[in-house]
């Protein structure tokens, strides 16, 4: 227990496998652009699932049960087109404590008003003493996380049973982890390399200390025996326990050699050899390639622009900051952006702030579009097109921040998100983000039109190019209650409830309890400089979403992933796939702000059923009619997954072929197909 001394364990021994663990595989990836990433905490996942028994709530044995409310609900995204869950750290950590009898708990905070302060303040007095931590703590990559297991001497059988109870629903899993550096270093109790080598495994600064870049000690990756070190432990995990990929945190502070010298030796397992296929795991490896100074100065660091052409992913910040807000023009938690109502719906923060004239609103939202139009190419360094000032330039051109927005050399370099653990839930964003009601010219938003505002953003991710990556319970609206870091905030403000009622295809149908909005101010040391602008909509009744709102959510979500799946053309291969078949209208200084028009034509080549298909991103308030002489004649139709739709708004989207006009209702993306 804590790694206070170690077990060796026979992996290959009976005692540690389910039954039909050895004949067990892989759900079927036909290819890797056909990817798709639903992140998840495997405490997170059932510690409020009341379907699950109370002794595996929190555990790797809730995923082993496919009736249990959770499980259910991952089996029909699955059904959808859903391709993989991230299952973040779940190795051996040193911040919450193994032994299950010290935990502490906060208690029933259930009694206190939304806006309250209570909850926070209980959270904060156990917060280091309950169960809870993201786990980006490392102390032993080689072991499951005992803590997450119901019985922590049978971690490995229900690590295992959790990787086979995901396969058989058809997700395939990928592993976080974080080589970037470890919890403690030298004689600490919890220090495991340093007691190997002294001062070898770690990344030594000019006075001979270890440098803590990424939070904690840093390891050196430049080291070959550290670098050995990863690739033994991503062995272990893909052959003993039948990883499908692996997500690195901090990437960039390891280096490009490093990610390839592991994709080579991945690559050569082999099923005779390994009882694993290395050409089919997902192997395209990716993590969070930003910048960064400490090792750039060392070497090729593993960023965005240094990853170009590997086939190693890096998450997509542009379209992350072009849905929600840039940080480069705003700093305030409440920076407006394409999916917001940047310009279109502009909130009194976004009027009194510098961005307050039209026109600045206006430059700003359209390079948040160009930003979303380069992600949905993939984020393709060479691929060209009108900019928003009208000019035909390649994406390297276009500028986020000083960084090029395009960085790579294939669709499956860009990882793209509007949503993840770090930061505020995509539902938060919005809540902080969307003009408040009665305070502006335009009403403001209400709760229906804020949820709109969560499937626009879900769908510029469904729809793109790349590898569509989604924060899980984003799709069931999951709020955080607006914590902009709740990596150490329990239970209470993180977990996921994943029940709902409505009416999708073959669902269950349960009454939704909570969303986990208003449950009260986030923790005071991350959050309370905002809880001036928190507090007013947690107290707003208005702003709460009813069943119907996540009931609908749900469904556009699902149906977003079946669109994906409907056709080869939203997720090509290669540059020249890209370039050749996917053209932007709506574009240039006379474009409509607001509404983003996304062309894909199949030519002569076979992408499935349909030879066209025209995407219309509307984050206007109103309907748009919107002419282009490319949309004459060519048999465009509502996709027959939106003719379904129980949203009235979608329903409505229509093309008059001979005038070339699509209409497209406020906040809605309407997705037209032809068959020609």
């Amino acid at each position: 227990m804590n790694g206070a001394k170690t077990r060796i364990q026979d992996l290959s021994d009976e005692s540690t496998k389910p039954a039909g663990w050895d004949w067990s595989s892989s759900p079927y990836l036909e290819s890797l652009n056909d990817l798709s990433i639903y992140e998840l905490h495997v405490l997170e996942f059932s510690t409020a699932d009341t379907s699950v028994p109370a002794a595996y709530q929190g555990t790797y044995m809730a995923f082993t049960n496919p009736r249990t409310i959770g499980m259910n609900h991952l089996a029909h995204l699955a059904q959808a087109g859903l391709k993989a869950v991230h299952i973040m750290p779940s190795f051996h950590i040193g911040s919450v404590n193994e032994d299950k009898t010290t935990w502490q708990s906060p208690g029933d905070l259930s009694q206190y008003p939304p806006d309250g302060t209570p909850q926070q303040t209980a959270v904060t007095a156990v917060q280091n003493t309950d169960n809870y931590n993201f786990g980006y703590d490392p102390v032993h990559y080689f072991t499951p996380n005992g803590g997450f297991a119901h019985n922590p001497d049978s971690r490995v059988m229900e690590y295992r049973e959790m990787i086979m109870g995901l396969h058989n629903i058809g997700l395939r899993v990928v592993q976080d982890v974080v080589f970037n550096h470890t919890y403690a270093s030298g004689e600490n109790m919890f220090s495991v390399l340093d007691k190997i080598v002294p001062n070898y495994y770690y990344r030594l600064n000019a006075t001979g200390q270890i440098d803590r870049a990424s939070c904690c000690s840093d390891t050196a990756s430049e080291h070959r025996m550290f670098e050995k070190l990863m690739i033994d432990n991503l062995f272990q995990n893909a052959i003993q326990y039948k990883i499908d990929g692996f997500r690195f945190d901090d990437m960039s502070l390891h280096f490009v050699y490093n990610m390839k010298h592991i994709q080579q030796a991945l690559q050569q397992l082999t099923p005779e050899k390994n009882g694993v296929d290395g050409s089919k795991i997902y192997l395209y490896l990716y993590g969070e390639g930003f910048q960064n100074p400490e090792t750039a100065a060392l070497g090729v660091n593993a960023t965005q622009e240094n990853l170009y052409g590997t086939g190693v992913g890096a998450f997509n910040d542009r379209i992350y900051n072009g849905i929600r807000g840039s940080y480069f023009y705003d700093s305030g938690q409440q920076v407006q952006g394409f999916a917001t109502g940047l310009f279109t719906d502009p909130s009194i923060y976004t009027t009194i702030t510098d961005a307050q004239s039209p026109s600045v609103q206006a430059a700003y939202l359209n390079l948040d579009a160009d930003w979303i139009r380069i992600a949905l190419a993939g984020g393709l360094r060479d691929f060209t097109f009108a900019d928003s000032a009208g000019a035909t330039v390649p994406a390297s051109q276009v500028l986020f921040g000083t960084q090029p927005a395009g960085y790579t050399a294939s669709p499956l370099e860009s990882v793209n998100y509007c949503s993840v653990h770090d930061g505020q839930t995509l539902f938060g964003a919005i809540q902080l983000r969307s003009a408040i009601p009665g305070t502006t010219s335009s009403g403001g938003d209400s709760i229906t039109m804020r949820t709109r505002r969560q499937v626009l953003a879900m769908s510029l991710i469904a729809l793109g190019q790349g590898v569509p990556f989604f924060f899980g319970g984003d799709d069931l609206l999951r709020s955080k209650d607006m914590d902009n870091n709740s990596y150490n905030s329990g239970d209470w403000f993180n977990k996921v409830n994943w029940t709902y009622q409505g009416d999708l295809p073959g669902e269950t149908v349960f009454a939704q309890e909570s969303n986990n909005w208003g449950i009260g101010l986030p923790l005071a040391n991350v959050n309370q400089s905002n809880w001036s602008i928190m507090q007013p909509l947690l107290a707003n009744p208005a702003l709460t979403p009813s069943p119907a709102n996540i009931s609908s959510a749900a469904e556009a979500f699902q149906m977003l992933l079946r669109i994906r799946n409907s056709s080869g053309l939203f997720h090509m291969a290669t540059l020249q796939e890209v370039q050749n078949n996917l053209h932007f209208l709506n574009t240039g200084t006379t474009q409509v702000p607001g509404l983003i028009v996304m062309k894909l034509d199949a030519g002569r080549q076979d992408y499935g059923p349909y030879s066209h298909i025209v995407v219309l991103f509307n984050a206007n308030l109103n309907t748009i009619n919107f002419q282009s002489d490319d949309l004459k004649d060519i048999g465009l139709q509502l996709h027959p997954l939106e003719l379904q739709s129980s949203d009235p708004a979608t329903r409505a989207s229509r093309v008059d072929g001979r005038a070339g006009t699509a209409t497209v209702e406020a906040l809605t993306t309407a997705v037209f197909v032809s068959k020609r």
